[in-house]
């Protein structure tokens, strides 16, 4: 199968899994499962091509000239994370089943773990470092919506925001840092940067790309000092916890580091960033979970405990160390994912995790208990166990590392105080739960869970124990796979035996076993009356991070408050004046010079035209203060004069336009003018005198702005342009784009991704306007001016089913039936101008705001009622199936092998008509045009429906003489 179709296979298993009933969990699980079974299988067949050191990859075009292709990528080390990641999920799926309850929305979970899934997937398989970016961060929003999928609790809302705050803000980091990486090697291809790490590390670069990768890396694994969001994301659902932090999300991180070895690893900055790191975070999480009464606390620490061991073992800067790191993330996967399923099972049949309430269960859950305790074993790193072999590698590696004379002796000294800790740890779990005392504090009686629920848990534990044992047969094949490209291909000489004689790391071995056992034997009762942890009590995390956080938030609402303002007036005149500093500046740098060329003479029509405009501009800034009306009605004329213009320098498209856009900003204007109060001649009086140094110093920002942009259009205008882009653009316009509209084909194929990007963002202002004015109450003074008036023209506004928005005056009623007999003619001009695009001026964009005008006209002339009931016009759908068949457009050209949005133009003779050309740009043509009538209309009906709605919330009583007088 194709990796981009496996790449992609998740994300549509989200997308269907977010439309399937809510609380049919079975249909629900069943779909993640086949999605999960459905990349699980393939990848597992992909086994043979990576197992030898090959790399499997396939490209997709998308910005070749920016060397922005998207490329899978899959080597052994992508291909194993891969496997967990899918492997782990279908584990994880099915242990779901019965984990959440029938209240709990299935669909919203399984969508978003398949949705994280994909995300995840495509970090370890990216070939391309930004494109690597883009799914890192998705994984941080997939995770934040995990975390905080129990939205009812505090703790799991709060959670979730600390860990996105953490990891989305190290992706930041991130992406800088792959960027200068880039910048470094000359691509973002990884196969170039992974065969470039002499260049990397000799650059004066080289510590910048290294700082901000390793801030990405750290954040994502839960690094000392960034390890404190990952015990607050214990808030999730125990599935979550299982999958994204203790298998995937937080490895991402360690993978990163790994996957980078190559380019970062081998200087003494990586040796004490990453190493110290890792050494902090080991002896700090190990020592803390020693002190957890929460089950999942307990696994959280250990967790970061473990991640600590792993960094510390890649920063090492030996090949062997990162062998047994990539062996340590596999292990690690399945003894803590088992373990955190354990713990679910606990709560799901006792109705707690706390331990000072959990005591001898074993007599209860026997099962359970002893795949449990098993997976604590593995932890601890008892022999026979695959904890065991990549603890005493990573013993051995801390032994013979080669440093300062500090370093050498207090390294394994530190490492074997973490494996005290964690057999501490591990015994606390193992033997304070499932031995002592029967529970007599339980929310609900304990039993074993169903069979299908520890289904996964038996798996997990099988694979700890068959790797402990038989590791040669079991996982080595599959560890010379993963870690011969994080080693750079050659690897170093190591040995999965079971028994290599009595040497330092097994007496290391030996030590952390006795010292934990004899340190929980002498303290196992002091553990549960404890309350925080010892030495540690004023280091918080969670609450220094609330307090950085509260301390922003207070700075910025200080800077706002005195920088910024909620009038629309101020904020304007701020961004017009640093605009025109900005442009003063650059004049200062880059004077400011007349061309030589030829100048047109000026005719006396043009003259006369810009005349008018500019009295009339000068007449709409004056009648602002009294006449609204009449100012609009004057602005209106410099906007027709600006089309006049357009036509008259040749220029039809933007002519039809801004013809068709100032029809559209007039009736918007309008329907505005409804909601601005009325002015006595007493206030504007008033205005008058208190602002009149406001409205001098705007005439004098607005005099230079108009000055400074006529001189800097002149100067344009009268130079000549050698390096224009115009030539481009005509020469190939109908040879490549099949059209001779050059303007046309600009925006439909050349630069068809920014008009994607444009109708995009149109759509989501139409939505968000939408959802704005839902919410909008007017204020109570201009409901009743525009009830008076509306009781002024005759409506009976005292009848609560009465619709005013439907009332026609009788001087309308004329209009009204004109108006609807112009709607077929406007709806057949439209079409012309849509199909006569490509070739002439017009297009799906003009097209679109012609029939909109129609559509608006008759909500004018004849009401929203009128127009809903006949019309059945749904502005969204329209905007939905716009971008619909915008993206398939494109989706198709990426399905035939090229790239996005490539235009293809077919020649079709058809009877009585000849040969027509129907370039694929037609249809991407017509997605333009759906977003604009969809979007336009969203916008005018909603400020329309306003005035109705207010009226209905506040109806007012019966006229009297006095209101039908005003």
């Amino acid at each position: 199968m194709s990796l981009l179709i496996l790449l992609a296979l998740p994300f549509l298993g989200s997308a269907v899994a977010a439309l399937l009933p809510t609380n049919a969990r079975n249909v629900e699980s069943l779909w993640a499962a086949l999605i999960a079974l459905a990349l699980l299988i393939p990848l597992a067949l992909l086994y043979p091509d990576v197992s030898g050191g090959a790399v499997v990859s396939e490209r997709l075009a998308w910005l070749p000239a920016l060397g922005m292709d998207i490329v899978v990528r899959l080597d052994g080390f992508a291909w194993m994370f891969a496997m967990l990641v899918s492997g782990m999920g279908l584990l994880v799926i099915v242990y779901a089943r019965y984990y959440l309850s029938a209240s709990d929305p299935a669909a919203r979970f399984y969508s978003l773990l398949l949705g994280f899934m994909g995300a995840m997937l495509g970090v370890v398989v990216s070939g391309n470092l930004v494109q690597l970016v883009v799914f890192w961060e998705l994984t941080s929003v997939f995770s934040f919506l995990l975390i905080g999928y129990w939205t009812h609790r505090k703790d799991a809302r709060r959670g979730a925001r600390m860990a996105f705050t953490v990891t989305a803000t190290g992706g930041l980091a991130l992406l800088a840092g792959v960027l200068v990486l880039g910048h470094i090697v000359g691509s973002l291809e990884l196969d170039v940067v992974l065969a470039a790490g002499d260049v990397v590390r000799a650059h004066a670069l080289y510590p910048l790309a290294l700082g901000l990768v390793l801030l990405g890396a750290l954040t994502k694994s839960a690094q000392f000092p960034f390890h404190f969001w990952l015990p607050h994301a214990m808030a999730a659902p125990t599935p979550v916890s299982a999958y994204l932090h203790s298998a995937t999300m937080v490895k991402a991180g360690v993978f990163l580091l790994a996957r980078l070895w190559p380019v970062l690893s081998g200087t003494d900055a990586w040796f004490w960033i990453v190493g110290g790191a890792g050494l902090a975070t080991l002896l700090l999480g190990s020592y803390v979970a020693m002190f957890q009464n929460d089950l999942k606390g307990l696994l959280a620490y250990s967790t970061i405990s473990h991640l600590g061991l792993i960094t510390l073992l890649l920063g090492l800067n030996s090949p062997v160390a990162a062998v047994a790191a990539v062996f340590h993330m596999m292990n690690h996967a399945t003894f803590k994912a088992s373990l955190f399923m354990s713990v679910g099972i606990i709560d799901h049949e006792t109705g707690t995790r706390d331990m000072r309430r959990l005591d001898g269960l074993f007599r209860f859950m026997p099962i359970t208990g002893t795949l449990a305790i098993v997976a604590c074993a593995a932890m601890a790193g008892v022999p026979l166990l695959n904890g065991f072999l990549s603890k005493e590698m990573f013993f051995a590696e801390t032994v013979f590392v080669s440093s300062h004379p500090a370093i050498e002796y207090g390294l394994p000294a530190a490492a074997t105080l973490a494996g005290i800790f964690a057999v501490v740890y591990s015994l606390r779990f193992g033997h304070d739960v499932f031995f002592g005392n029967p529970p007599v504090d339980c929310p609900r009686q304990p039993h074993e869970p169903t069979h299908w629920m520890r289904v996964p848990v038996e798996l997990l534990v099988l694979a700890c124990v068959v790797v402990g044992t038989l590791p040669g047969w079991s996982v080595g094949p599959l560890l010379a796979a993963a870690a011969r490209p994080v080693v750079g291909g050659s690897l170093p000489d190591y040995s999965l035996a079971l028994w290599h004689g009595f040497n330092t790391p097994l007496m290391m071995s030996g030590v952390a076993m006795a010292g934990g056992l004899l340190i929980y034997l002498r303290f196992a009762a002091r553990f549960k009356q404890l309350r925080g942890t010892p030495l540690l009590r004023g280091l918080d995390g969670k609450r220094q991070f609330e307090r950085v956080m509260a301390w922003l938030s207070d700075g910025a609402r200080r800077l706002t408050r005195r920088l910024s303002t909620r009038r629309l007036q101020p904020q304007l005149f701020t961004m017009l004046l640093i605009a025109t500093l900005a442009g003063v500046a650059s004049s200062l740098i880059v004077p400011l010079s007349w061309g030589d060329r030829a100048r047109v003479p000026a005719t006396p029509e043009f003259v006369l035209l810009w005349g008018v405009a500019g009295a009339c501009a000068l007449g709409a800034a004056y009648q602002a203060k009294f006449h609204r009306l009449a100012a609009l009605t004057m602005l209106g004329v410099v906007g027709l004069a600006l089309c006049i213009t357009f036509a008259w320098f040749s220029a039809p498209d933007l002519a039809l336009t801004q013809l068709s856009v100032e029809v559209v900003t007039l009736v918007l204007f309008l329907l505005g003018l409804r909601w601005m109060p009325q002015r006595k001649e007493q206030d504007d009086a008033q205005i008058l005198v208190r602002h009149r140094w406001r409205r001098r110093r705007d005439l004098l920002l607005a005099v230079g702005i108009g000055a400074g942009l006529a001189a800097l259009s002149y100067a344009l205008l009268t130079r000549h342009a050698p390096l224009s882009i115009s030539p481009f653009f005509i020469d190939r316009a109908l040879p490549e784009g099949g059209g001779t509209n050059v303007v046309n084909v600009m925006l439909v194929d050349f630069r068809a991704f920014d008009t994607l990007g444009e109708i995009t963002v149109l759509s989501i202002v139409g939505l968000t306007v939408y959802a704005l004015l839902r919410r909008f109450r007017p204020a109570r003074e201009t409901v009743d001016q525009t009830a008076q008036q509306q009781v002024a023209a005759g409506a009976d506004l005292t009848d609560p089913d009465a619709d005013g928005d439907d009332y026609l005056p009788p001087y309308l009623e004329v209009p009204a039936v004109l108006v609807r007999l112009l709607l077929p003619v406007a709806g057949l001009f439209a079409f012309h101008l849509f199909m006569r695009g490509h070739n002439e001026p017009g297009g799906g964009f003009v097209a679109g705001l012609v029939l909109a005008i129609a559509f608006i006209a008759q909500y004018m002339v004849s009401g929203t009622r009128w127009v809903e009931a006949r019309m059945e016009l749904k502005p969204t759908r329209w905007i939905a199936v716009g971008l619909l068949v915008a993206l398939a457009t494109g989706t198709g050209a990426l399905v035939l092998g090229y790239p996005f949005l490539t235009t293809h133009t077919a020649h079709v003779t058809w009877p009585l008509v000849g040969e027509v050309h129907l370039p694929t740009a037609a249809l991407f043509d017509l997605g333009v045009f759906a977003v604009v009538v969809g979007s336009t209309l969203l916008l005018l009906t909603a400020i329309a429906h306003q005035s109705l709605r207010a009226r209905r919330r506040q109806p007012l009583a019966a006229p009297t003489e006095e209101a039908g007088a005003h």
